[in-house]
């Protein structure tokens, strides 16, 4: 199968769907790679790199799309992608198509086969393509917030750690998976006072035993919501509904009784947020403020460490990648757990939750 891999053009977006030695793997099992010039530029990898690595190198995007039978990226695609797309072609990639209907009609439209990695699943019930980014955006989100708590940045001016004497951030996590997880790993480990609220008992259990009791865990109630929200210093929303939306757990109204300065992550934003007065930033701008308080939702968190992450996403998707070119679209309807990734096939929404977010009718892939 001829593979291509074009450049990001997501804004601050460095990470790059195939490294250099992903595509050595993709050679040596007798497929074609062909990858737009420094499409590896945000990781050190030159186009030479890509060479000897056995891939084709071209110029621009629209080469790589017009002779690819599979495009393998890591963000959404762009508007200017989707024209590119075709009915022969599968799109391998993070799709977060249930906050975005104008991407997933682009996509219908084109006849694509879209692959989400965020909904394709494991024996385990885990979402192996989704976790290795959740796990850099929970790192990333104790680093953003702690840069947010600055003064000069309008928050309280406040050291997560604090000093001896004084005391540190309280920070609280809304969600207890793989996200808040290692949110609260970071903000433990700086000495940060961390809360975990989470709807599972059993997950509490499991978070209670591997914190040791260095964190509070609290099943997530509106009222519990409410009274861990309005001490905090930072509250990172970590919620995740497999392809669907995410529910808006602090409301605007919720802001007023919060402390001023204080800050927001909202790390389920690619989701549509888990706050009401969320709405995607940047890098390039990342946080803004709403009734005193610091939101920080940038979309692509991993992007800023592009080197860490376009490693770690390539090591969880490299065996469904080569499956995919390995056997074609035969792959998803031998495999569940691909099956669990496809979100569009020929005009038609075939994951539920995606459909059920979108208000759009759903088609099971054995429908279509």
């Amino acid at each position: 199968m001829k593979v291509g891999v074009p450049r990001e053009i997501k804004t601050h977006e460095y990470r790059v769907g195939l490294t250099p030695g992903a595509v050595r793997e993709y050679v040596a099992a007798g497929h074609g790679v062909v990858v737009e010039s420094n499409a590896g530029a945000g990781i050190g990898a030159t186009d030479d790199l890509y060479r000897k690595a056995g891939a084709i190198v071209l110029e621009t995007a629209r080469e790589v799309f017009a002779s690819s039978e599979m495009i393998v990226k890591v963000k959404e695609p762009q508007p200017a992608e989707w024209s590119q797309l075709r009915e022969d072609q599968i799109l391998f990639t993070y799709l977060h198509l249930a906050p975005d209907p104008d991407q997933a009609k682009g996509l219908m439209q084109s006849g694509c086969t879209a692959i989400a990695y965020e909904t394709v699943t494991d024996a385990r019930g885990g979402l192996p393509l989704l976790a290795p980014m959740s796990e850099v955006a929970g790192r990333l989100a104790i680093e953003a917030a702690g840069a947010a708590l600055r003064r000069h940045a309008g928050g309280r001016g406040l050291l997560i750690g604090g000093v001896p004497g004084v005391q540190p951030a309280r920070i609280v996590v809304i969600g207890g998976g793989v996200v808040g997880t290692h949110a609260a790993r970071m903000a433990t480990g700086l000495g940060a006072e961390v809360t975990i609220l989470d709807r599972s008992i059993d997950r509490l259990r499991e978070l209670d035993e591997l914190f040791e009791g260095r964190v509070r865990t609290k099943f997530s109630t509106i009222d519990a919501i409410e009274e861990e929200v309005f001490a905090a210093d930072v509250v990172i929303g970590a919620v995740l509904v497999p392809g669907a939306s995410a529910p808006k757990l602090v409301s605007r109204s919720m802001l007023r009784s919060m402390r001023k300065g204080s800050v927001m992550v909202d790390v389920a934003i690619d989701q549509g947020g888990c706050f009401e007065t969320s709405h995607p930033t940047t890098h390039a701008d990342p946080t803004y403020e709403v009734e005193g308080v610091i939101h920080y939702c940038v979309a692509n968190m991993p992007g800023a460490v592009p080197l860490t992450s376009s490693r770690a996403l390539n090591n969880a998707t490299l065996p469904f990648g080569l499956s995919l070119a390995n056997k074609g679209f035969a792959a998803v309807l031998d495999s569940p757990h691909l099956r669990a990734g496809l979100n569009v096939y020929r005009g038609r929404l075939t994951c539920e939750p995606v459909a059920r977010s979108l208000g759009m009718p759903f088609s099971p892939i054995e429908a279509a």
